[in-house]
């Protein structure tokens, strides 16, 4: 049976997220997406995604990977799936035919996310359900510093949300930047895998030292206290989006 691998993007607002939970929980992009790929495959399928997106974060580059009995071209394979799509806000980039022992989530080397904030007095508009609106100008060079004591293999504890289901806190942050871009102060990071709720607990917490509250030295507190309570406030979903999978 011929595995396809699919590059998605996605806007998340309205959706559970990507991992199917069931129907008393709405929508979710894994089932969105597999409903589409059965109207034309003419039977069930299951996709393996490389990321478990939180309901109202969106991806660029979210990567899966599926199993189809009908032997068909990649790009038939992602014209019919966005076909059956419509008009849910999900698309297959591309498509490409890859070996069996591909996996989505096991054989991806690096995952790479980008959290916007819009730290302007206006609020958003067009960007609304895209960017964490903050009305305070926030400090980016003393957030960038901070960010950098977050970098290493460390006991994210901190950073980790109670529902986590990772066996082990310690992970390895290979890449945490901040920079502005026009009205934008952008996050930008990338590890071979993340614990859930990481990104946006390291950015709750990013923004307190951008405002003035934390320090550098504050932020490394947080960390070093291995205690979710220690945390800052944990960044909304909207902002954040699952840019590039590494294979």
């Amino acid at each position: 049976m011929p595995r396809y691998k699919l590059t998605i993007e996605y806007d998340g607002t309205d959706y559970c997220g990507w991992q199917r939970q069931g129907e008393e929980f709405g929508l979710s992009v894994q089932g969105v997406l597999e409903a589409a790929i059965a109207a034309f495959a003419g039977h069930p399928v299951t996709l393996g995604g490389a990321g478990r997106t939180d309901a109202g974060v969106h991806a660029l580059g979210q990567v899966a990977h599926v199993d189809i009995a009908k032997t068909l071209r990649p790009d038939t394979v992602r014209d019919a799936a966005n076909a059956h799509l419509k008009p849910q806000p999900v698309a297959v980039v591309a498509a490409e035919w890859v070996p069996d022992s591909f996996d989505a989530r096991f054989s991806a080397r690096r995952r790479h996310y980008l959290y916007r904030i819009l730290d302007r007095r206006v609020p958003p508009t067009l960007q609304r359900h895209v960017v964490w609106h903050v009305r305070k100008p926030l400090d980016v060079d003393a957030m960038h510093a901070a960010a950098q004591r977050l970098v290493g293999h460390h006991d994210f504890t901190t950073f980790r949300s109670t529902d986590c289901q990772s066996k082990s806190p310690v992970k390895t942050l290979d890449h945490l930047a901040v920079s502005r871009v026009g009205d934008e102060v952008h996050v930008v990071t990338h590890a071979r895998s993340f614990l859930h709720n990481q990104v946006r607990s390291m950015v709750g917490s990013l923004r307190k030292v951008g405002d003035g509250t934390w320090t550098a030295d504050d932020l490394s507190a947080a960390l070093n206290a291995a205690d979710r309570t220690a945390c800052g406030p944990v960044a909304p979903p909207s902002g954040l989006c699952l840019t590039r999978v590494d294979y």
